[in-house]
This record gives structure tokens, C-alpha cells and sequence, in this order.
């Protein structure tokens, strides 16, 4: 039987045990930001700023211990995640999709990266909506970090672009068309969390590039709608 310590929750259970792997503090950051591509340690050091760096290796070795993430031969002092860390796609992009519809507003010293941005895109990605869209690419400056976004159909490939940005290569297909339409918008990141909710025209978002058509099409194609308050809440305290 295996055993896990001190450190494990004392559960037989698929919560406890997903916890027990990646539950430690920036273990899903470090998982996200390699969902966007292999990174090497001083990349990810760099695109979190605030974890010690003996953190930052703690967290590798663990995640490679529980089969998450494994070195990259090609690049030295590379990592990617592995098919099972891959899995985690749909849970972190979940989580990014809640933590945005409650984000409030950014305290002192909080920023965006690319990594985070692109993330954020997909988790804001509607897939049903943008398949009777025309295929577009969206280009988002937001403070000082760049993504492209591009839609065919009900497919979203989105990376970093721009100084400082880590190329990625394009996973849409050759075949697919190439995007004619662009919209390119610059935004502080204050104004992220209300273009994703669709009120781009009131955030002080910059249109560079397009039109209102184009600007209404990336609020049909990227939406997270804001947390209200709860009626659950609000009964419990009435009654």
C-alpha cells in the first residue's frame, strides 16, 4: 500500500489525492504557465516573479516526482508537462474561468504575463459561439505583454507574441483558412477583466486595428460574465 505521509490528507479520495499532487502553493501556476509550452527554469522564474527560487525547484522535483512534469532532453534546463500533466488543461483552464468572473480589482504590484493572458483567453473562449464566426485573429496588447488569438470555426490557437514573448508554434492546421479580419486592441490590465465581460467600449481599450464589428465579434467569441452576488446568500441571511 502506498503511503504519503504526513503530507497526505488521510483520504481515499480523487479530491485529496489531485490536492495531494498539485495542491501546493504555485504547483497550478507552474502547470499553467507550461500549459502554453515547455519552459525552461529561468523562464518560469521570470514569469513568476514573486516565488523563491528554492520554492521554484521544490515544486519541479515534486511535480516530476507525481508524474506531472518531466524534462525537455533537447533543452537544457527545459520542462514540459507529460500526458497526465496535460490533463490538468480543462481543470486549470476551469479554475482560470472562476477566479476571473470574481477577479475584483488588482492590488499593488499585480501584473499580467503572457503565459496568464493566453490562459485567460481560453478560459474566456466560447467554442459554439465563434463556429458561425468568420475566421479572425485577435491581437491583444495588455500593459507590456502580447497574445494572438486566432479562431477557425470552433478552434482557438492562441500564444505569446511581441518583445520578451517565448515563441510558440501554431498548432491550427495548415488547411484551415487564414484569418483576413484582425482586431488589435491595447488595454492596461485593469481593463482586461471588463473587455472579457464584454464591455470592451467602456474599459478605455485602444482599437489599433478593425472595427465595431469586429470588436462586437470578440465579445461574442471571448466572454466571462462577472460573479454576482448570491440568491442562495441573500436568502439565508433574510430568512
Amino acid at each position: 500500500m502506498a503511503t504519503r505521509g504526513a503530507r497526505g490528507f488521510g483520504q481515499y479520495d480523487g479530491v485529496a489525492r489531485a490536492l495531494e499532487r498539485v495542491g501546493d502553493r504555485w504547483a497550478l501556476l507552474i502547470v499553467r504557465d507550461l500549459l502554453v509550452g515547455p519552459r525552461r527554469y529561468g523562464d518560469l522564474k521570470a514569469g513568476l516573479p514573486r516565488i523563491p527560487t528554492n520554492i521554484l525547484s521544490d515544486r519541479l522535483k515534486e511535480l516530476q516526482e507525481s508524474g506531472v512534469v518531466r524534462r525537455v532532453p533537447s533543452v537544457r534546463g527545459g520542462y514540459e508537462l507529460t500526458a497526465l500533466g496535460r490533463g490538468l488543461e480543462p481543470v486549470v483552464i476551469a479554475l482560470a474561468r472562476w477566479g476571473w468572473s470574481v477577479l475584483g480589482e488588482p492590488a499593488e504590484g499585480e501584473t499580467v504575463t503572457h503565459d496568464a493572458l493566453a490562459v485567460g483567453l481560453r478560459a474566456a473562449f466560447r467554442a459554439d459561439a465563434a463556429a458561425s464566426l468568420p475566421p479572425t485573429e485577435y491581437v491583444l496588447h495588455v500593459g507590456d505583454v502580447s497574445v494572438s488569438a486566432i479562431v477557425v470555426g470552433g478552434t482557438l490557437d492562441v500564444v505569446p507574441v511581441g518583445p520578451g514573448a517565448l515563441q510558440q508554434p501554431r498548432r491550427r492546421s495548415a488547411f484551415e483558412p487564414v484569418p483576413s479580419a484582425v482586431l488589435e486592441l491595447q488595454l492596461e490590465p485593469v481593463a482586461l477583466r471588463g473587455v472579457l465581460a464584454g464591455d470592451a467600449a467602456g474599459t478605455g481599450a485602444v482599437v489599433l486595428a478593425g472595427d465595431a464589428e469586429l470588436l462586437a465579434r470578440f465579445g461574442l467569441t471571448f466572454r466571462i460574465e462577472p460573479a454576482g452576488p448570491s440568491n442562495d446568500a441573500s436568502s439565508a441571511v433574510a430568512a
